[in-house]
């Protein structure tokens, strides 16, 4: 047995040997003999040894230190200035000296990002297809051949006997004027508003009268709404933060004037974020609009605030290995368990690590623990254990007047009309009352106001009154003037009240024992009990509803804002707006297009407003509600509904992996005539940009710039920092005369100067500077972020003082010029104070609020939400779902999940699917994008299914043996990867307790087809791949496609999510040659490795080199030289 310090030694030899080569390993080693060298000397602990930036192995950011050793990233720790990584952390005024030091905790993940840098398989160099999408087969092509190609369009592939004309941005770039635009956008809103068919009618007839000039630019004339050509870019992306985020929106949106700027919230926890959309709107004075209505939205969501909670139910939510994540929120578990200060309970059907320390682990089934929710409201109800108090404040004022940042429409009227449904709210003209006329912006607004009861009398309520306190009747079930009204308080107790508890005990798969236990615990800690819920929640086709309950009960405790309640994140602007300065980027765009038109995904518009209106079902599912609907783009883009796409951009994404159903993505991408034009930016060839025609290579997290902001846990107002850490991978190139990176930002920096887009260039900013470089635009986020919130700078961080701008010069010196120029970066920010300001931030790798800021003494968060809270959302009352017809539910409600897009049960049961499929990740692994970090591998080198004994006992299953998963809509149990061939989904099976009988689960990350999987043909010169990528099965083709519209996964139609969660299926045992074909790639795993690596040998020469038996040059230099690795990375 290896001792833990052999252990170690290993790792720092061979994992490094591995990754970066002879010279990477040499670098560490010398590192190593000067620190045994010269007692407490380290070198990597010294300031200009280090650049402070931020994590990006997985969404949740963690603030880290990047250790250069001669030019080389050889150690990557946390921040001490960070509260994801040191509890609790450095104040930002600690000198950098000091902080250099003291380093954060980080997962694993985080430290093996060298490797993800590192790729032996990052792109240098643009690639352009050679062959069929999807074939493997690719060429080099110069930098400005891509730009030319993909700006002119052409025969662009004639050359492998393809003789179509693509387009080229140049021809969909058509109408580029922004007066004619903003006038086109505001008829069609007109369009929209109006009611009757012939007077819309007339309306597009008048639009096409008065844009007689400009009928040419757009897609069809006949639906003036679908916008201009422009909208014929895509702009699709994965994981996209803030600054890059902007800088895309500058090309893409207010330069070429697209309304398609598309996420991938949907495939992460869509309905959550749309959730906590919807009950975010604030009944209030809308300054565009001019009028009183719904505004004021945001897409988020809450989360538990775990360094006060005392009670905390975690519903699908996989605490110790995701979730945003565990090296903030595992040490503030671990520690409240050891003291006894937390007490937690795990509803999942797998018993994820989190477990271990749990106080209880209830497997509810998949899809149902909303009725676990509504059992506990049942309960609640029934004992009279909810917060009245905070409940009955019925506005702004009243929430004030009780010490609370939030409140909530409880007991706002809701009208019942003749079919039972809670249709609109009961308003002042509703009884008779004159609705109250203001002067707003110099002129008259009617504000019809909401009503609630007050002690039994109708009391009109202005949501947003500060010195005008309502404080309303919880329950109210009655009739004025003739209208049936209810409170919204009282709909919620009759949901709960439509079951028994041990009805919602059965539909949730748990003893009514257990609601019963679980409601009097969540009631007995005040303020500091909370629920708090994630993907697993959410993913589902009652995704939006099971959110909307556990946001809800929380609700009724009233801990929203409360120290150890349901808190969200607070982040510093980088933008500008909120101190309209230094730099306002919504003012400094020269010719700001504003993009108007339907979206190829039909997001945030109601289908009966536009002019595609044929009746129900719609073609396609719109999501009023819902926006970045990720599974969507790509089918709604081949379907060419509502209109045909000519060019799709894809940035850091892969839905054809990452989606469920994603054999169904890749069908999208096959065929240029559905799509034309794809073009991908990424660091590697990826599973999904396999069928792209052309790669553009980026650069990684660790050599960009970006704004990761925070997470709803996180308790400070922060907003991080990710800056160059490390001299590029890809190859150097020359836009506007400046050398700069290959990257995304080049690119779209070449397309602008090719296609003399505004904003971009010598004055590409409307205050006459120059936007040439990619610093440029960054470094004046990071001037805002320094100067602050407050106009009169009173909110700034000091500048740095001239030892700290040595070491910010000294620890960039490894950087290239074409990175680094410190004039030239003195020159993107102008103003030599204000520099110092943004040195003294990057410095840190971001600001962040002071460890004791955060808290108030009342137990309220200083970074509350501190807004109204709707638990009616008379939005979507007042809305269709453009399948079925009929209005959205507008409260919590418990729907059955596992349905099509029409809202009808799916009965894949009664044809022999009768396991429920699930996944989760482990700590080792993020979705898509850490498949090559072999340390990571060491640990957890392939994946499994997890089956319940019950279910492989019955199924005749035994432990370890190989089983491929089959569906109603996937039969056969394989990937289709066109002309790369048939993947089955074949894995080993694992017979344990840990998951509930009849589910199976699967940790995602594992079985590769690309990223380095599969043979690569670039050139003519075949790469051959490591096979250690394709190992483990990745079963998401195995997820039911949607039966209506067959070519995409399960949705949840009102919160937008791609369904993970309620798939059915079954476990067949593979052929001989599928069985044949896992064995061969897991034998190969084990014995050959990446590059030919005789893993055998090398292993036992570096178990002698860690116990000291063989030089540790000597086996470097043979790991190297059989890795085939050259002396540069």
């Amino acid at each position: 047995m290896l001792s833990r310090r052999e252990l170690i030694k290993l790792g720092a030899l061979s994992g490094s040997g591995v990754l970066l080569g002879e010279k990477a390993t040499e670098l560490l080693s010398k590192a190593e003999a000067a620190a045994q060298r010269t007692p407490g000397f380290y070198p990597l602990n010294d300031p200009e040894n280090q650049i402070y930036s931020v994590c990006l192995q997985c969404n949740t950011g963690c603030p880290i230190k990047v250790k250069i050793y001669e030019g080389v990233a050889a150690k990557i720790d946390g921040s001490p200035y960070s509260p994801w990584t040191l509890y609790p952390h450095l104040p930002l005024g600690t000198s950098v000296e000091k902080a250099a030091k003291v380093d954060g905790g980080i997962c694993p993940k985080g430290q093996s990002g060298l490797q993800t840098a590192y790729d032996p398989y990052r792109i240098r160099k643009v690639l352009k297809r050679a062959g069929p999408r999807g074939s493997g087969k690719w060429k080099e092509i110069p930098f400005e051949q891509a730009v030319r190609e993909i700006a002119e369009g052409g025969k662009l592939f004639a050359e492998i006997g393809d003789e179509r004309v693509y387009p080229g941005l140049k021809e969909v770039w058509a109408l580029r004027d922004p007066k004619v635009m903003k006038a086109m956008k505001a008829r069609v809103e007109e369009i929209w508003q109006e009611k009757d068919p012939a007077k819309k009618k007339a309306l597009v007839e008048g639009f096409k009268e008065e844009f007689k000039d400009y009928l040419d630019t757009l897609i069809d004339p006949d639906h003036p709404d679908l916008g201009p050509r422009n909208n014929q870019v895509v702009f699709a992306y994965g994981r996209l933060k803030a600054g890059r985020s902007e800088f895309f929106k500058w090309f893409f949106q207010n330069g070429l004037g697209t309304v398609n700027f598309h996420g991938h919230t949907t495939v992460c926890q869509g309905s959550l974020y749309f959730t906590g959309k919807a009950m975010s709107y604030q009944l209030a004075y809308d300054e565009k609009k001019g009028e009183y209505t719904w505004t004021g939205a945001e897409k988020f969501y809450w989360q538990a605030d775990l360094t006060g909670a005392e009670f905390v139910i975690f519903v699908g939510s996989n605490i110790f290995e995701g979730n945003y994540g565990p090296p903030l929120r595992v040490k503030e578990v671990t520690q409240g368990s050891a003291t006894g200060k937390l007490r937690y309970v795990v509803l999942d059907p797998r018993a994820q690590k989190g477990v271990a320390h749990a106080t209880k682990w209830i497997p509810t089934k998949s899809g149902y623990d909303a009725a676990v929710a509504f059992g506990m409201m049942r309960w609640m109800f029934a004992k009279g254990r909810f917060d009245a108090r905070f409940l009955s404040a019925a506005n702004k004022g009243a929430a004030k007047a009780i010490g609370e940042p939030s409140w909530t429409n409880a007991t706002w009227l809701v009208e019942i009309d003749e079919k039972g449904f809670p249709a609109k709210l009961l308003r002042m003209s509703h009884l008779g009352m004159a609705p109250e006329v203001r002067v707003m912006d110099g002129k008259e607004v009617v504000f019809d106001h909401p009503i609630v009861l007050v002690q039994g009398k109708p009391t009109p309520v202005d949501p947003q009154s500060e010195d005008k306190p309502v404080f309303g009747d919880l329950f109210v079930d009655t009739t004025l003037n003739g209208i049936r009204v209810k409170s919204a308080l009282q709909l919620i107790r009759e949901e709960a009240f439509s079951r028994s508890l041990e009805e919602w005990a059965e539909l949730a798969g748990v003893e009514p024992e257990e609601i019963v236990w679980l409601a009097h615990e969540f009631t007995s800690h005040g303020k500091r009990a909370v629920v708090d819920i994630h993907r697993g929640a959410s993913q589902h086709t009652n995704g939006f509803y099971n959110a909307f309950a556990w946001n809800v009960l929380n609700a009724l405790i009233g801990n929203y804002d409360h120290h150890g309640g349901y808190v969200r994140a607070s982040t510093y602007d980088i933008t500008g707006k909120k101190a309209e300065g230094p730099f306002y980027l919504d003012k400094l765009h020269p010719n700001k297009l504003e993009p108007f038109g339907i979206s190829i995904i039909r997001h945030e518009v109601d289908y009966e407003k536009t002019t595609l209106f044929e009746g129900y079902p719609a073609k396609r599912p719109w999501f009023p509600h819902s926006s970045d609907i990720y599974q969507e783009i790509l089918p709604s883009a081949a379907q060419g509904y509502p209109y045909p796409v000519k060019i799709l951009f894809h940035y850091m994404g892969s839905p054809a992996y990452a989606l469920p159903a994603g054999h169904t993505q890749i069908q999208a991408m096959l065929d240029p005539a559905r799509i034309p034009l794809i073009v991908a930016f990424d660091i590697v060839v990826g599973d999904t940009y396999l069928y792209a025609d052309y790669i553009i290579p980026d650069l990684s997290y660790l050599e960009r710039w970006e704004f990761h902001g925070s997470h709803p846990n996180v308790i400070w107002k922060v907003q991080t920092v990710r800056q160059p850490t490390i001299a590029p991978i890809p190859e150097e190139v020359k836009v506007f005369g400046e050398g700069m990176p290959l990257s995304a930002e080049a690119f779209l920096l070449a397309l602008a100067e090719h296609l003399g887009v505004p904003g971009f260039g010598e004055k590409g900013f409307a205050n006459g500077m120059p936007f040439r470089r990619p610093e440029d635009f960054y470094l004046k986020m990071v001037a805002n972020l320094a100067f602050g919130e407050k106009a009169d700078g009173s909110d700034a961080v000091p500048e740095a003082d001239d030892r700290e701008m040595e070491i910010f010069r000294q620890a960039r010196r490894h950087l290239p010029p074409s990175v680094f120029d410190l004039e030239k970066w003195k020159a993107a920010i102008g103003d030599e104070g204000l520099f110092r300001r943004a040195v003294y931030v990057l410095n840190r790798g971001g600001r962040f609020q002071a460890f004791e800021k955060a808290f108030k003494p009342d137990g309220t968060l200083a970074n509350a939400y501190g807004r109204q809270i709707n638990l009616y959302l008379e939005k979507h009352a007042k809305s269709k779902n453009s399948m079925t017809g009929k209005p959205y539910w507008p409260l919590p409600r418990f729907f059955t999940p596992y349905t099509d897009a029409l809202g009808q049960p799916i009965q894949d049961e009664e044809k022999g699917f009768e396991l429920t499929l699930i996944t989760h990740r482990w700590i080792t692994m993020t979705k898509s994008r850490t498949i090559s970090n072999y340390w990571l591998l060491n640990i957890t080198p392939e994946n499994y299914i997890a089956i319940n004994p019950e279910d492989a006992k019955r199924l005749g299953f035994k432990d370890g043996e190989l089983v491929k998963v089959v569906s109603a809509s996937n039969e056969a149990g394989i990937w289709d990867l066109g002309p790369l061939g048939k993947k089955p989904m074949v894995g080993k099976v694992k017979v344990m307790e840990g998951i509930r009988p009849g589910h199976l689960a699967f940790a995602l990350g594992f079985g590769h087809w690309a990223y380095g999987a599969s043979d690569l043909e670039i050139n003519g010169q075949v790469i051959k791949p490591d096979l250690r990528r394709a190992t483990g099965i990745h079963a998401n083709a195995a997820m039911r496609v949607d039966p209506v519209l067959k070519d995409v996964g399960l949705t949840d139609i009102t919160g937008g999510s791609a369904v993970f969660y309620d798939s059915k299926v079954r476990l067949v045992r593979p052929t001989p040659e599928e069985a044949r074909t896992y064995g061969e790639g897991v034998r190969r795993v084990a014995l050959e490795g990446p590059a030919g690596v005789r893993a055998k040998e090398i292993l036992e020469k570096a178990l002698k080199a860690a116990r000291g038996e063989l030089e540790p040059e000597a086996l470097r230099r043979e790991v190297a030289s059989q890795l085939g690795l050259s002396q540069k990375v």
